[in-house]
């Protein structure tokens, strides 16, 4: 079956949205523009790991520029986004790997998240590793998406809110707590 590439250069928005309580919740990346919605299914960790990468990015590319490149230092407040993620909500795929560049040509950050590929069983040799920038007709779906330096700063910032409004950790083992408490380590099994 051909690859399906949703891309969106410059979409009129790129967020990362929860469906669900802390604890139970599904983690999306939601890009839309037109009228046009895609929404892929990642890990929480993912989420966080990808807003702290785009955040990294963002800084090295405005130190490499000598601070010229047009990326503000912090989330614009004017842009922010808190609401809530589109509807319909349908998965298109869940993401497997992820990819980031700094474009300096036309100044903006590439996202690149690609299904997850099952491994064949019966793979017995070892593989170079894939190009995932690579424009394979036959790949993983793939979410591409182009944003300004101002718009992924908005990404990243609602990204590690979303991941920091989770469960609150035990003061004990700094897992986190359900409602009705856990089964602390700390605690020899007893129910904090």
């Amino acid at each position: 079956m051909p690859r399906q590439v949703h891309f969106y250069d410059q979409p009129e928005r790129f967020v990362a949205g929860t469906v669900g309580q802390p604890g139970a919740r599904a983690f999306f990346l939601q890009a839309s523009a037109r009228g046009r919605i895609t929404s892929v299914l990642l890990e929480k960790a993912q989420v966080a790991a990808l807003a702290e990468r785009v955040e990294e990015v963002l800084d090295e590319a405005l130190r490499r520029s000598g601070g010229s490149a047009t990326i503000p230092v912090a989330a614009p407040p004017e842009l922010v986004d808190t609401a809530p993620l589109d509807l319909p909500l349908e998965q298109e795929f869940r993401v497997g790997t992820m990819a980031l560049a700094w474009d300096s040509v036309d100044e903006c950050l590439v996202v690149e998240a690609q299904a997850v590929v099952e491994a064949e069983e019966d793979e017995t040799e070892e593989e170079e590793p894939e190009d995932v920038f690579a424009d394979e007709e036959n790949g993983p779906d793939m979410l591409r998406v182009r944003l300004s330096g101002a718009m992924a700063r908005v990404f990243a910032k609602r990204a590690l809110d979303l991941v920091a409004a989770g469960r609150k950790p035990c003061p004990f083992c700094n897992l986190p707590l359900d409602p009705e408490g856990h089964l602390c380590p700390r605690a020899n099994g007893y129910r904090r």
